[in-house]
């Protein structure tokens, strides 16, 4: 009986043994196909980041090559236009040459206008500029000749140069700016009262609102000052700052009342030099630059 119990444990226990072992196996042969999926997940992945690249490199050479694409197509229609403009009959010959030729003193006169106010020198330039197109047979170009001869009609009405004009006045002006004269001065004080007469130079009566230099250095400090304003409200007007020029002008009034108490003489200087402030320093033609305008959408066809 007990060597039936022993062998009983022993076949239970090679049944085990047999068992761990085969357990065993299972585990390592599972730990392998587990590595072996891995690696092959891994592998997988390299592979699908170098076709990422590939893709993202695919898409730049596509990129690239759309974009040279597009330059030699825009270099394409370039070179379409500009066998065009060789085989357009306007770009030949003399009519060629007049028309560049009316385009550059079109635009010679309108910047002599526009940037340095030479009126003379645009009616120059647009006189020339009508000249070279009277020698265009084209009849195309008939109703761009029509347009210059408006244009130069409303440069001649101009007259002078507003700037100049404002210029010759203010020089007029500061020559002839003076206190009232002595005898405004001599009629008053032969109307004041007794009193002021008797002490008239030990009491002066004046406006408490400005200060009339009476003395002869505040005299000649409100006339140098005067004189300063004016200057510095013509050189506003050389560059035709028509906000500096009525700011100098409005000081200048300002200076001149300190020259003398209020009289007709006064007065009448302060309104010459408000309408002188008020005259105007630019040029003004709404029609200018049509010409070149007009030229050049006929020559664009």
């Amino acid at each position: 009986m007990l060597v039936l119990l022993m062998a009983l444990l022993a076949a239970l226990y090679l049944g085990w043994r047999r068992w761990r072992e085969h357990e065993a196996a299972d585990a390592v042969d599972a730990r392998q196909q587990i590595d072996a999926l891995s690696e092959r997940l891994n592998a997988m992945r390299g592979e699908q980041r170098s076709n990422s690249r590939r893709l993202q490199q695919a898409d730049s050479l596509n990129r690239i090559l759309r974009d040279e694409l597009d330059g030699i197509s825009q270099r394409a229609a370039l070179l379409e236009d500009t066998v065009d403009k060789l085989a357009d009959p306007d770009r030949h010959g003399a009519q060629a040459l007049r028309l560049d030729e009316a385009e550059m003193l079109l635009v010679l006169g309108g910047q002599r206008l526009q940037i340095a106010g030479d009126l003379d020198g645009a009616r120059r330039a647009y006189v020339l500029a009508s000249g070279v197109l009277d020698g265009i047979d084209d009849a195309a170009y008939l109703s761009l000749r029509q347009t210059l001869l408006q244009e130069r009609t409303a440069l001649d009405a101009l007259g002078a140069d507003p700037r100049v004009k404002a210029i010759a006045q203010l020089d007029a002006f500061a020559q002839n700016v003076t206190a009232p004269a002595t005898r405004d001065v001599q009629a008053r004080r032969a109307m004041a009262p007794w009193w002021e007469r008797a002490f008239g130079n030990l009491l002066q009566v004046q406006p408490t609102d400005r200060a009339v230099a009476v003395q002869t250095a505040d005299r000649a400090a409100a006339l140098a000052g005067l004189q300063l304003e004016i200057t510095l409200a013509r050189a506003a007007a050389e560059r035709r700052d028509a906000v500096a020029y009525r700011q100098a002008l409005d000081r200048a009034d300002t200076w001149l009342q300190r020259l003398a108490p209020d009289s007709a003489a006064l007065a009448g200087q302060r309104a010459k030099l408000r309408d002188i402030a008020a005259m105007p320093l630019s040029l003004s033609v709404p029609t200018l630059g049509s010409t070149l305008q007009q030229l050049r959408q006929l020559r664009a066809r």
